[in-house]
């Protein structure tokens, strides 16, 4: 298209040369005219020139059309794959997400049905341990209840030596201090020195059963027996002569009538006389008395009431000393076991368990 004004201006100028040389020749010289001439040549030369610039940027134009036309129509294609692809793209993304959705949801309903699980394994093992803390709490505190009453600390030790074996077989870390607790007082029950109440109790058992066998003070002896010293066995065959019999006869008369005297007769010292006036009805009284004393003695023991217990003990002493023959081996054996029975009374309480009640009652509140 350009190239049509440049062969209009390069024909112009030709023509004109053609028809300059009719006007020229008239005129001007020959040297003159050649200059044009070049012009001309020149000038068709450059339009000449131009052309072929003009055909080849026509060309070089062309071949860039078609591969401007080429790659756009490689870019439709790869713009059509692309969105092909895309739109793959998008179902598989749309497909995963659904399936990443259910997945999602499955795993929600997993860890849900997981967490319920440790829930109720957690309710069941906590149910168990506080069963099993109420259950000890409950056997610890009845022991205590029954040492208190019998006055014997073995009840308690067996019932804490029985929670500790329980404990160790649960093994559960949240019962640790309750074991170690357990094992405090258990070396504190062992170490302590109580008042052997049942071995007391028996004690004073016996003394109220050997009360009534007691002698008193003032009891009359009874007749000795006399010793007769026979004669040495004689042969069967042969007859003591009758003056032997008499004499042997008179002699155990003698000693039975001189045994008779000395019972109705006795010589003593007493230092109460109110021991000596005893009516064989007040010493019924007497002994009913003493045994009151030592079984109140007995229930006061019994009732941890110390105090009274030997109170009761030291009036019962006393009777025994002031009523009651001291040279009497019933007397001595009995003033004897009642002296063991008031030096092993003691006045030391009966150990608690209150670690332990306090170990369980923090693990029964779950802290």
């Amino acid at each position: 298209m350009s190239s049509e004004p440049v062969t209009e201006s390069v024909i112009e100028p030709a023509a004109q040369a053609q028809a300059a040389p009719a006007s020229v020749s008239a005129g001007p010289p020959a040297g003159f005219v050649a200059v044009p001439r070049l012009l001309a040549y020149a000038v068709v030369v450059l339009a000449a020139l131009a052309l072929l610039v003009g055909g080849l940027l026509w060309q070089k134009l062309g071949h860039i059309q078609e591969e401007l036309a080429r790659r756009s129509a490689d870019s439709g294609a790869q713009a059509v794959e692309a969105r092909t692809l895309a739109r793959q793209a998008q179902d598989l993304a749309r497909d995963t997400a659904a399936r990443q959705a259910v997945t999602d949801t499955r795993l929600s309903e997993v860890s849900l049905q997981r967490t319920q699980l440790e829930d109720l394994m957690q309710s069941l093992s906590r149910s168990r341990d506080e069963n099993l803390v109420v259950d000890i709490e409950s056997s610890l505190r009845l022991a205590q209840q029954q040492a208190q009453l019998t006055g014997s600390v073995e009840p308690l030790l067996a019932a804490l030596k029985t929670a500790d074996q329980r404990v160790a077989r649960a093994a559960q870390p949240r019962l640790t201090p309750v074991q170690r607790a357990l094992a405090r007082d258990i070396d504190r029950i062992k170490a302590a020195s109580v008042t052997d109440t049942p071995g007391l109790l028996v004690k004073l058992d016996e003394l109220v059963r050997q009360v009534d066998e007691l002698p008193l003070l003032n009891a009359v002896a009874s007749a000795r027996a006399v010793s007769s010293q026979r004669p040495a066995s004689a042969p069967a065959d042969a007859k003591p002569p009758p003056a032997t019999l008499l004499a042997e006869w008179w002699r155990r008369a003698l000693a039975l009538v001189h045994e008779e005297a000395r019972g109705l007769v006795r010589v003593s010292r007493i230092e109460q006389p109110e021991a000596v006036l005893l009516s064989p009805e007040q010493s019924f009284f007497l002994r009913e008395n003493l045994k009151l004393k030592l079984l109140n003695a007995r229930l006061g023991l019994l009732a941890r009431q110390l105090e009274s217990s030997r109170a009761d003990l030291a009036a019962a002493a006393a009777a025994l000393n002031k009523y009651f023959d001291p040279a009497s081996r019933k007397t001595q054996a009995a003033a004897s076991l009642l002296q063991q029975v008031q030096g092993q009374m003691k006045s030391v309480e009966l150990p608690r368990v209150d670690d332990t009640l306090a170990a369980l009652a923090t693990a029964a509140a779950g802290r």
